[in-house]
């Protein structure tokens, strides 16, 4: 039996914590209490760091006082751990973390290597099966997941998260950032989506907030709410930009800007693209329109600019019935409407990889890199 105890998150790093359960106990004596480590694996960038817990347990799975744990790395070149259980990501490569009691000890790996971010948008439906399908594929990647809104159809419920998210992405709760869309804010103030998401999701009726992840900053944002330039939101971001010039920049919401289904795009969001621009973003994923679309660099005006230009990928994708698009807009570089899948973001210091990785049985895949401003 696996159970799930609180996700911890440092330097952008998350892990998921679970206490492994063994075998029934059977008569005899009670052997003495053996250590646990509350975590399957870790996997950081370099430089960032994370807490780990053990603890100690006894025949019957309970937990017990124990003498101090004493921790070790068996390769202190990629990664060290001190006292307490702080992990510190020293420099890429493998090793095994080691707690260890009198009478007993647990190890597991750790990874350290560029950030990875995955995800996509446009999710759960109890009607579907397309959901079970992109979820498999998270089941297979490390890091951190993220949603483009739109998590659970059709009204965003909690019955609809519960019943029909939860079972699929829901197992992936635990390192999703998510961001909503406006099927979830069909119920009154999206107010299951922020229970369900609890802290992770930012403030509740917000919404918005940022981390960092591998010396990204990444910028999570609203667009069923107030986006105008006077709006609080806008001047958060503003301000959240100016306190982090990070040398690279990633922002994910729901609606793009730039659109296949309506050439018009949505312009209530290009104040969001105007303040991305002018710090010197890279990247900006969507989600909304039902497909796959990635974009040439460009400016908020729509301009290609290969040396400033910020690229948005659409990745609404994440198991509701795709659709082809309607228009071929200009800048559009690769568009397919048929798949569903996940957006896999490897996140380098100076670079960024993607790579649309298809649900089984589909065939179209996408893949590139490209360097930071």
């Amino acid at each position: 039996m696996r159970v799930m105890l609180p996700l911890v998150v440092a330097a952008g790093a998350a892990v998921f914590l679970l206490a492994r359960c063994g075998e029934e106990s059977g008569t005899g004596p009670a052997p003495g209490p053996v250590v646990r480590i509350q975590a399957p694996f870790v996997h950081l960038a370099p430089g960032d760091s994370v807490w780990l817990e053990a603890a100690a347990m006894d025949a019957d799975h309970q937990m017990v006082d124990a003498e101090e744990i004493e921790w070790s790395s068996s390769d202190a070149g990629v990664v060290s751990v001190e006292d307490g259980g702080l992990v510190r990501a020293v420099g890429h490569g493998e090793a095994t973390i080691r707690a260890e009691i009198e009478g007993g000890a647990d190890e597991i790996a750790a990874t350290v290597g560029p950030a990875v971010l995955v995800g996509a948008g446009d999710i759960a439906s109890c009607g579907t099966d397309g959901d079970d399908a992109t979820a498999e594929l998270l089941d297979a990647i490390e890091g951190v997941v993220f949603t483009t809104g739109d998590n659970a159809y059709p009204n965003g419920t909690t019955m609809e998260f519960m019943r029909c998210y939860d079972p699929t992405w829901g197992r992936h709760k635990g390192r999703t950032r998510p961001t909503p869309g406006n099927h979830d804010y069909l119920t009154v103030e999206a107010a299951p989506y922020y229970e369900y998401f609890g802290e992770a999701a930012g403030e509740e009726g917000k919404g918005y907030y940022s981390y960092d992840l591998g010396g990204w900053h990444i910028v999570v944002l609203n667009s069923e709410i107030e986006t105008g330039p006077d709006s609080e939101q806008l001047r958060w971001l503003r301000a959240d930009l100016a306190a982090h010039p990070a040398p690279c920049i990633l922002a994910y919401w729901h609606r793009p800007l730039f659109s296949s289904d309506d050439l018009r795009g949505n312009p209530k969001v290009k104040p969001f693209w105007e303040a991305l621009y002018e710090a010197g973003a890279e990247l900006v994923v969507n989600g909304h329109d039902h497909y796959y679309d990635r974009y040439a660099p460009q400016t908020p005006d729509g301009a290609v600019d290969l040396e400033r230009g910020i690229r948005q990928i659409v990745v609404g994708t994440g198991g509701q019935p795709p659709h082809p698009s309607a228009f071929s807009p200009e800048n559009r570089e690769v568009h397919d409407g048929a798949t569903i899948g996940v957006l896999k973001l490897t996140l380098h210091p100076d670079r960024y990889a993607w790579e649309f990785m298809p649900a089984a049985g589909g065939t179209f895949t996408d893949s590139g890199d490209a360097p930071c401003h």
